[in-house]
């Protein structure tokens, strides 16, 4: 299975080490991302999708604004070569030049870790300043939607119920429809994968988009991440960060944390829910 990898293992049950056997783990690899030729970042992620991560992290960080904006997304080198797989170039569409001058400030050309999506970046102030704030709705989305959306994405992480070491995201409508999922070893790529998806689908600038559910914690990035995609509510399995709240409250998004067991933390922005 793509995502997936096999190794040798040796395990201690009741205090005894065993016999070698072989274990699946997640698989990380490097993702040089192009633009016009041109490397703008380096992230560890999980093979795969890797077109809608290399367009959801441009969108993230504001190169392009919609699918229009996208020509070719495509592998560079050949299938032969070592390594092929892990540098994707993405060109322009028609008429359409690319602004990478923009990411001169933050984080071009540096190394994004799985752990870590914004290593790079030489000022936070930069993240904020680019987050429109979204008008609270009164009364947008029901509490169960909410719920149900978090309980039900470890059904959509196969890879998780083989190696119980990748994060998920997914993001749904104001029903709770699934329209995005996906998995990596980092949180802040699969949100980007999702969002990619969307993009390249068209939903994305649009009104379709209601819910980002994540694993884990809800980072500020993944607050920001959702503020570009214009998605007014954030909900995570964990807990939030000063700063995701604080980025939350500021871009009128609707944050939740500690979603499990029908209950849940409202971070920011509470009116929304009803």
């Amino acid at each position: 299975m793509k995502g997936v990898a096999r190794r040798e293992v040796r395990r201690v049950a009741e205090g005894v080490l065993q016999a070698p056997a072989e274990d699946d783990v997640v698989a990380e690899e490097p993702l040089e991302i192009r633009a016009q030729g041109e490397t703008l970042a380096i992230t560890m992620r999980t093979p795969g999708a890797d077109r809608e991560l290399a367009v959801g992290f441009l969108f993230a960080e504001g190169v392009i604004s919609s699918r229009d904006d996208v020509g070719r997304v495509s592998h560079c080198g050949r299938p032969d070569q070592e390594g092929y797989g892990n540098t994707i170039d993405v060109v322009p569409g028609p008429g359409v030049s690319l602004d990478i001058d923009r990411l001169s400030a933050t984080r071009r050309g540096t190394l994004t870790t799985s752990a870590c999506g914004v290593c790079g970046r030489r000022s936070v102030d930069d993240v904020i300043a680019r987050c429109t704030p979204l008008p609270v709705a009164r009364g947008a989305i029901a509490p169960a939607t909410i719920l149900n959306a978090v309980d039900g994405l470890r059904s959509r992480q196969p890879n998780f119920a083989r190696t119980g070491g990748i994060h998920g995201a997914a993001i749904h409508d104001t029903e709770g429809n699934v329209l995005s999922a996906f998995e990596d070893i980092g949180r802040h790529n699969a949100v980007d994968k999702v969002v990619g998806a969307l993009l390249l689908s068209g939903r994305i600038p649009g009104s379709d988009p209601a819910l980002l559910v994540v694993s884990g914690r809800a980072s500020y990035e993944v607050v920001q991440k959702a503020s570009a995609a214009r998605v007014p509510v954030v909900a995570s399995v964990s807990a939030a960060s000063s700063l995701a709240v604080d980025l939350a409250r500021a871009s009128g998004i609707t944050l939740c944390g500690f979603v499990r067991n029908g209950k849940m933390t409202v971070y920011s922005n509470p009116e929304r829910i009803r």
